[in-house]
């Protein structure tokens, strides 16, 4: 009988089973941290095939194409020369198959061979079995489930600067937060900037200079940005940013979504400095893992003030109402945002 059934699910029973070499016969990979996904992966592979028969022993089968006679031949096919074999399926989804599908995919689940190891791989499609349903429910208790999610800041900023190390350079953890900041937290987006910061800089030690020079941010450190630049009077600066992300094609209301973000966060950050709250409160209030976020907001609250933090929450309402009606041109609305902004500082 298989081991296939495991009580414990998650990263954690993952890493102790590929630690041990005990891994199991059933597993689900989801969730948005793609390389983390891909590494883990790649562990199953070194742990589980030998490099001279792993082209006989690890079957990757594209989901959105496969059947259940598919997959059972490749489970029921022995090892060449090695213990186990690697199954990968990639969007399947399982749990959305109608209900013959499910009931012969339980029956050949649950008496997996001691020889196989299958992954679903969540890619393109959502992971999002509805649990009401009793035969997914039954379904799910055959799998362990691994949820790949954006790491914990300490975790990622130890581990950017161990990734720029292996490329022969050294980074503060500032810098480290500041360039999660401005390149998201997940370590797919991450190592790409890495490497092209690594590469770019000349000196030992990596800058905000040089992460600024070639990475490429994500839209809320751009309005982030736009309005560190109202707050601080360069209004031509921050219209030059404005007419980057109309170049770059950003949404309109993607963009006086994220404005509309900041100025709520640094309403918060006043609320703080107020109630002589510190930097701790603001993160637990507003739910914030970037320390140079909470810094850059509990600083740019206490320049602008109350008046304006609420002045400009009104503004950008009235521009999202405006950015629904079909009678005004959206960029002259983000462009009018930004001096109704200057206006009132």
């Amino acid at each position: 009988m298989a081991k296939s059934k495991s009580v414990e699910s998650g990263l954690g029973s993952l890493k102790n089973a590929i630690s041990s070499g005990e891994i199991g016969n059933l597993y689900i990979f989801h969730g948005e941290e793609r390389y983390l996904l891909e590494f883990y992966i790649g562990q199953i592979k070194k742990k589980l095939l030998d490099e001279g028969t792993a082209e006989f022993n690890y079957k990757k089968i594209n989901g959105k194409t496969a059947t259940v006679s598919e997959i059972s031949q490749a489970v029921d096919a022995l090892p060449v020369f090695a213990e186990r074999t690697l199954i990968e399926i990639d969007d399947f989804d399982i749990f959305k198959s109608n209900e013959s599908v499910k009931n012969e995919l339980i029956e050949l689940f649950s008496d997996v061979p001691e020889y196989a190891c299958i992954v679903f791989v969540y890619d393109t499609v959502e992971f999002k079995p509805d649990g009401r349903v009793k035969i997914n429910q039954n379904l799910k208790k055959l799998f362990t489930v691994v949820e790949f999610e954006s790491q914990d800041q300490n975790d990622l900023i130890n581990w950017i600067s161990r990734r720029f190390r292996a490329l022969d350079k050294i980074i503060d953890r500032h810098t480290a937060d500041y360039m999660i900041f401005v390149c998201g937290s997940l370590m797919t987006k991450l190592i790409t900037e890495i490497e092209k910061t690594a590469a770019y800089s000349r000196e030992k030690e990596i800058t905000k200079e040089d992460i600024d020079a070639v990475v490429i941010p994500q839209i809320d450190a751009v309005t982030y940005k736009m309005t560190n630049a109202v707050v601080a009077g360069k209004y031509g600066e921050a219209l030059d940013i404005l007419s980057d992300l109309f170049a770059q094609g950003e949404p309109p209301h993607k963009i006086i979504y994220s404005v509309s973000l900041r100025i709520r966060q640094m309403y918060s950050a006043w609320v703080c400095i107020e109630k002589g709250r510190g930097l701790s409160d603001l993160m637990d209030m507003l739910n914030l893992k970037n320390d140079y976020q909470a810094r850059s907001l509990m600083k740019d609250a206490k320049y602008a003030g109350e008046q304006w933090c609420r002045k400009s929450m009104e503004l950008c309402a009235e521009a999202a109402l405006k950015l629904n009606s079909s009678s005004f041109e959206n960029d002259d609305i983000l462009v009018q945002l930004i001096i109704d902004m200057a206006l009132a500082k």
